[in-house]
């Protein structure tokens, strides 16, 4: 009998540390993510608009050197410039998925 109440008495300690070293943890996480705010959001939208817009930029940029310098029957403009578009919109979308991904990854390892 004695042995129970020892094991009974010793469960709840457990516990009790377990709950404590994951309120430590989440303050740690929140302390690391603090600056992540409205300007870090604002700063990732500007991110995100560069990244389609230099590569929009530059195809345009690319396709009015290639016309004025070898003109021809195509135009080279709005086909580098269409061009340029979906390399910056795949890019951003790629750079959005890998941080929905990384998101998704620290919330399942604060869960656990």
């Amino acid at each position: 009998m004695p042995d129970e109440s020892k094991n009974k008495l010793l469960k709840p300690k457990v516990a009790l540390s377990e709950e404590v070293g994951a309120k430590a943890a989440r303050k740690l996480r929140a302390r690391r993510h603090s600056a992540q705010g409205v300007w870090f959001g604002l700063g990732m939208m500007g991110l995100i608009g560069w990244s389609v817009a230099i590569p929009t930029l530059l195809g345009a940029a690319l396709g009015l050197w290639l016309d004025q310098h070898y003109p021809g029957k195509h135009a080279w403009t709005l086909a580098l410039l269409v061009a340029g578009l979906a390399i910056g919109c795949f890019n951003a979308w790629h750079w959005v998925a890998n941080e929905d991904k990384a998101i998704r990854e620290e919330q399942e390892d604060a869960d656990e």
